[in-house]
């Protein structure tokens, strides 16, 4: 069983630099208050590490 974690975007990426917005894009969201539920990889919590003020983990699961 792969372990998961659900992210949520909190923030807006209006007025925000186009590597932040590239990294919300990648990581599947582009509204506010979306949920997505991904794996849980280096690459991934790396992803989230750069913009804390944009997306925040509701749950882990596994």
């Amino acid at each position: 069983m792969t372990k998961t974690i659900v992210v949520k975007q909190i923030g807006s990426p209006i007025r925000r630099p186009a590597k932040q917005r590239e990294t919300l894009i990648g990581l599947g969201l582009n509204k506010m208050h979306k949920t997505r539920e991904l794996e849980d990889t280096p690459s991934v919590r790396g992803m989230v590490n750069k913009i804390p003020h944009l997306v925040t983990i509701i749950e882990e699961k596994g």
